[in-house]
C-alpha cells in the first residue's frame, strides 16, 4: 500500500515472486469425445430460433421429454378435463335450477341426479371420464346439453388416454434400453492378424434374445482442414471393417472381435505407436439391428480416442467348450495380452529406409494433420 502511494521505492518492497526452479503441476487438457462410451452424443444444440418445429409432431416431442415433465403432463392433461368439464356439468345443472332445488321438488327432474354443488359436478366428471360408475350420480333425458357433454367427454376421455399411455408405452420400450445390454471393450488394441496389422475391438451381448441383421459401423472422427483453409471440426471417414462383419449378418449369439486392416486405403495408414499419445481423434462404432423380441431397431454406440487404444496388445479368448457346450467368461471381456510388433505403422519406414511412401504422405497431412 505504500509502496502504491510513492511514500516507498519500490526496490525496497517485499514481494512474493514464484519459485521458476521448481516445476508447476499442471492437469493434463481433458479432450473432448464426440461420442461418449455410453453411446451418448456430445452435441450441444443452442441458438435454435424455430422452436415452434417441435410442436408439430406433438407425440415424438412427448417420448423424447423427461419422465418427470411426461408425467407431469400426464397428470395435468387429466386434472384440467376433469375441471373444464366439471364446470360445463355445474353450468348445466345451474341453468336447469337443479342447484336451487334444496332436497327436490316434486314432478321436477333434474340434469343429473344428486348434484348440487361444484364438488358433485367435479366427482361425476371424473365418473364419466374413467367411467368408474358409482351409482350415486346419473344422467337422465331430460336436457339435451347434458347429453352432448357426455358423449364429447368421452371422446375427449379417449383421445387423452390414447395419447398418453401410447407416449408412456414408447418411453418404457425405447430402442435404446434393449442397448443397456450391449457392450463394447474399454479399449481397443493394434496388433497384428494373419500377418497383417489390425485396429480391434470387441463387442458382445449379455442377453440370450438375439439382435436380428445386425451390423457393425466404424468411423474416425477428427478435426481437419481442407487445402483451401476450410476447417472441418467433426470430419467423420467411414472405416472399413474386415470380412463378413461389415455386412448386415452378424451371428451376436457370442462376442465377436471387430478387426479393421491398417493398410495403404486406411485411414490409420500413418499411425506408429508414439502418435497414440500425441494425436487427437476417435473412433466411433455403431452397432445396428433388430431386436428379436420386439422387432424394434436399436442401435448402440460408442468411441475410443487414441490413448484408448492400446498399441502390441490382443484380446484374450472368452469362449471355451465345456460340458458339451460353449461357455463365455465375461471377466475376461476386456483383458488383453502383449504381442511382439514393431512400434512403426505401416504408413512409416524403418530407419534408413528413404522417405515414406506418396499415400501415406498424403494420408498424414489429410487425416491427421500437426497439432
Amino acid at each position: 500500500m505504500l509502496a502504491r502511494k510513492g511514500l516507498v521505492p519500490e526496490e525496497y518492497v517485499l514481494r512474493l515472486v514464484e519459485d521458476v526452479s521448481r516445476p508447476r503441476y499442471r492437469a493434463p487438457e481433458r479432450k473432448v469425445r464426440f461420442v461418449a462410451k455410453n453411446g451418448g452424443c456430445n452435441v450441444a444444440h443452442t441458438n435454435i430460433r424455430e422452436q415452434g418445429r417441435f410442436l408439430q409432431d406433438v407425440f415424438t416431442t412427448l417420448v423424447d421429454l423427461k419422465w418427470r415433465h411426461t408425467l407431469l403432463i400426464f397428470t395435468m392433461s387429466f386434472l384440467c378435463s376433469w375441471l373444464l368439464f366439471a364446470m360445463m356439468w355445474w353450468l348445466i345443472a345451474f341453468a336447469h335450477g337443479d342447484l336451487h332445488r334444496a332436497g327436490g321438488q316434486a314432478g321436477a327432474v333434474p340434469c343429473v341426479t344428486s348434484l348440487h354443488s361444484f364438488t358433485s359436478a367435479f366427482l361425476f366428471s371424473i365418473e364419466v371420464q374413467v367411467t368408474i360408475g358409482f351409482g350415486g350420480r346419473m344422467i337422465t333425458e331430460e336436457c339435451p346439453a347434458a347429453i352432448t357433454v357426455l358423449i364429447a367427454q368421452n371422446i375427449a376421455g379417449l383421445v387423452i388416454n390414447a395419447i398418453m399411455l401410447g407416449c408412456i408405452f414408447m418411453k418404457t420400450s425405447q430402442a435404446h434400453r434393449r442397448a443397456e445390454t450391449l457392450i463394447f471393450s474399454k479399449h481397443a488394441v493394434v496388433a497384428p492378424r494373419n500377418g497383417r496389422l489390425c485396429f480391434m475391438c470387441r463387442v458382445g451381448d449379455l442377453r440370450k434374445s438375439m439382435i436380428i441383421a445386425a451390423s457393425i459401423r466404424l468411423q474416425l472422427v477428427r478435426r481437419t482442414a481442407t487445402a483451401e483453409g476450410e476447417v472441418l471440426p467433426l470430419d467423420q471417414i467411414d472405416v472399413q471393417v474386415d470380412g463378413p462383419l461389415g455386412g448386415s449378418g452378424i451371428f451376436l449369439v457370442a462376442p465377436l472381435i471387430i478387426a479393421h486392416t491398417i493398410g495403404p486405403a486406411s485411414p490409420l495408414y500413418p499411425l506408429s505407436a508414439a502418435d497414440l499419445h500425441r494425436r487427437h481423434f476417435e473412433v466411433v462404432v455403431i452397432l445396428e439391428g433388430v431386436v428379436e423380441t420386439t422387432g424394434i431397431t436399436t442401435q448402440a454406440r460408442t468411441s475410443y480416442l487414441a490413448e484408448e487404444i492400446l498399441w502390441g496388445r490382443r484380446f484374450v479368448a472368452v469362449v471355451s467348450h465345456e460340458d458339451g457346450q460353449y461357455s463365455v467368461d465375461y471377466s475376461k471381456f476386456g483383458n488383453t495380452v502383449a504381442v511382439p510388433m514393431p512400434a512403426d505403422s505401416p504408413g512409416q519406414p524403418e530407419d534408413g529406409a528413404g522417405p515414406p511412401a506418396p499415400r501415406a504422405r498424403a494420408a498424414t497431412f489429410d487425416i491427421f494433420p500437426p497439432e
